[in-house]
């Protein structure tokens, strides 16, 4: 059984006991999650698709750990004027392990 649910602003395919990483969200490590943008469920047999999310289905997840991904450094050069600017970013994050899905 898998479904595709939306956090964050994207979507990712999630599969009981699968790890995912997505948008930080808040709470600690540990503590329980409900997704209940629900976009699609397949058990093997059946499909449900939603119009746009399915009404009633949600994805219950444990926060496994809040975190920052790697340094992404940002350059910025002009020629001729000396004007250099170098910056760094680096985005925060959840990750999530996916304990149920439920459909209705």
């Amino acid at each position: 059984m898998y479904a595709i649910i939306e956090c964050g602003g994207k979507q990712q395919r999630v599969e009981v006991g699968s790890h995912i990483y997505v948008e930080k969200l808040p709470g600690e490590a540990d503590s329980e999650v409900t997704i209940d943008k629900v976009l699609f469920i397949s058990d093997g047999k059946k499909n449900t698709v939603g119009k746009p999310y399915i009404e009633g289905a949600n994805v219950k997840a444990k926060i496994e750990k809040q975190g920052k991904e790697k340094k992404v450094v940002v350059f910025k050069y002009k020629p001729k004027v000396n004007e250099r600017t170098k910056t760094g970013h680096r985005q925060p994050y959840t990750e999530l392990v996916i304990e149920s899905i439920n459909n209705k």
